[in-house]
Parts: structure tokens; sequence; C-alpha cells
């Protein structure tokens, strides 16, 4: 009989070896959550995405030409939606669930009927919402999976409300965030790629003596979390650009292509060429990309 530590070696895993290493940045689809006033765009942004399909837990995309699929009765619904995604070459690119905040009363249920409770509060001390956590984490697992197998982008869709902010180190105040519990809303606010609010344009104006509120009518993605809002990108995108698949795209598409950008500017200094290869050989993070392309587009302009 062979000795416990032989017998350990002999089943040891042989994928996580040093000529298993690699670096650079990987193009993977997007994953989105955009949340926002009621009216605001969000269901359409998502519509505009590629070959997009919608996991309708509200009926947000009731006005749209959008291929959808029949509206959940619960939460196994969700998840069994996503796992028919879960297959190649069907022809859908983007799967958009619309919304997150109408889907987490789903997992309540499911969670107290698993467990024969009556509400979400019955299970004590805060306990119901951890295993409501525990379900939203198996959909973010599926839609991983989903992304692996189909290589499709995802798109959370979730409504917004203003929520206190507990500052540690002064006065408290309102940020907005996303209209779900703290423990499902941040599980999926830190898994996903970008983090955007959309809002309409608007600012505070004097008239006539008194502050008011203007709005321009423009609608935008705020990219970039500040004291007013929940927000984050990995894409080194500007702090607000328009509502719209396309100028999101553009922007995450634009800021990828950073080194060959800096390479083609570059492209009449040699030595400078030399060095930013050098440098861009130990895989710098793309914000540091994006800003030295946008230093040498400023100094440039700057030299005209």
């Amino acid at each position: 009989m062979p000795s416990m530590s032989n017998a350990t070696h002999a089943t040891k895993s042989t994928r996580m070896t040093l000529a298993a290493v690699t670096r650079g940045q990987i193009a993977k689809p997007h994953r989105v959550l955009i949340y926002g006033p009621e009216g605001v765009g969000k269901t359409t942004f998502a519509a505009s995405a590629p070959e997009p399909i919608i996991i309708g837990t509200e009926d947000g995309s009731g006005a749209l030409d959008v291929p959808r699929f029949p509206r959940p009765e619960s939460w196994s619904d969700v998840i069994e939606a996503v796992e028919a995604l879960t297959a190649p070459d069907h022809g859908y690119r983007t799967c958009v669930i619309d919304s997150l905040d109408w889907a987490e009363p789903m997992v309540w249920a499911h969670v107290c009927a698993a467990s024969g409770k009556a509400s979400i509060e019955d299970f004590g001390f805060g306990k119901g919402y951890v295993e409501a956590l525990s379900e939203a984490r198996r959909l973010l697992a599926a839609l991983e999976r989903m992304q692996a197998v189909a290589s499709m982008h995802v798109v959370i869709i979730a409504h917004a409300h203003l929520r206190k902010f507990a500052n540690p180190s002064g006065e408290d105040w309102d940020r907005w965030t996303t209209k779900t519990n703290d423990k499902l809303g941040g599980a999926v606010r830190e898994w996903a790629d970008a983090v955007l609010f959309a809002n309409w344009e608007q600012y505070a104006a004097e008239v006539d003596g008194r502050t008011k509120g203007v709005s321009t009518g423009r609608r935008v993605i705020h990219t970039t979390k500040t004291a007013a809002f929940e927000a984050k990108n990995r894409y080194a995108l500007p702090d607000e650009i328009d509502l719209s698949w396309a100028a999101f795209a553009k922007a995450v598409d634009r800021n990828r292509a950073a080194a060959h950008e800096i390479r083609d500017l570059l492209a009449e200094d040699a030595d400078k060429l030399a060095k930013f290869s050098a440098w861009s050989a130990k895989n710098p993070p793309l914000h540091e990309l994006v800003a030295m392309r946008d230093r040498i587009i400023a100094d440039r302009k700057g030299t005209k």
C-alpha cells in the first residue's frame, strides 16, 4: 500500500507549472453592470449591443424589437435561460439580464422555499441575505461558463436609488447605487468589468437669485466612482461618455489598441520606439498605456 505522501504526490495537479505561465492583456467579452433612474435608456443601451437576447424579469424591453426569452417566473428560470445560452454557434453575442433588482425577489423566494421560510427576514440576523448571495454567485458562475463556451458579452441592468454612505472619517452623505441588497449589489459590482451609472446630464445653476437644477437632455454614462455614485471600469475609459453601446465599445476598443497607436505615433523616432517596446514588453497596465498615448498626442498638438 503506497504511503500517504506518495499517494498525494501521484495525484498532484500538473497544470500549475512555470511552463504554463502566460502574460499580456486578454481580450475577452465584456461584463457590464449598468444602472440608473427609470427611463434613462439602460435597456436601449443593452439592446444595442451585438446580437442581444434578453432575460427579462421585468417588461423593460417591451417597446424594443429584440429577441427575448419568456418572462422568468422563478429563479430557476433565470438560471435555465443562461444555461440554454451555454452552447457554441447559437448566433447570440450578448446576454442581457433586465433587471437585477427585479430578479432579486426571485432569489429570495428560491432560498425561502428551499429552507421552508415564509420570508427572507425569517432566517434572522441577515442570514437570509447570505443564502441569497450564494444563489447570486451561482448565477455569476453560470454566466462565466456561458462566456467561456459561447464568448458572449453580459449586460446586467439595475435601477438606481440613493443610499446613505457611512463615511468613517466624517459626516455621512447620500450616494447613487444599485437598488438591491448590499450583499447582492456588491457581489455583482465586484464581478463586472464595468459598472456604469447612467443619468441625464445635469448641473446646478443660479436662476433669478435661486439655485436650480438644469438638465441639458443629454444622456451620459459615468464610468468612474465619485462621492455621488458607484462606478468603475477596467478599460481606462473617460470619466463620462455618451449613453450608447456604440460610444462605449468605441472607447473600449480604442484603449485596447493603445499600444499599437503609440507605435504608430513613434514610428519616425527609432530611439523612442525602442524604449517604448522595451517598456511595453513588461506588460504595463492598460491605464498607463492610455495615459502615455494621450500624453504623446497632447504634446504633439502643443508643438503645432
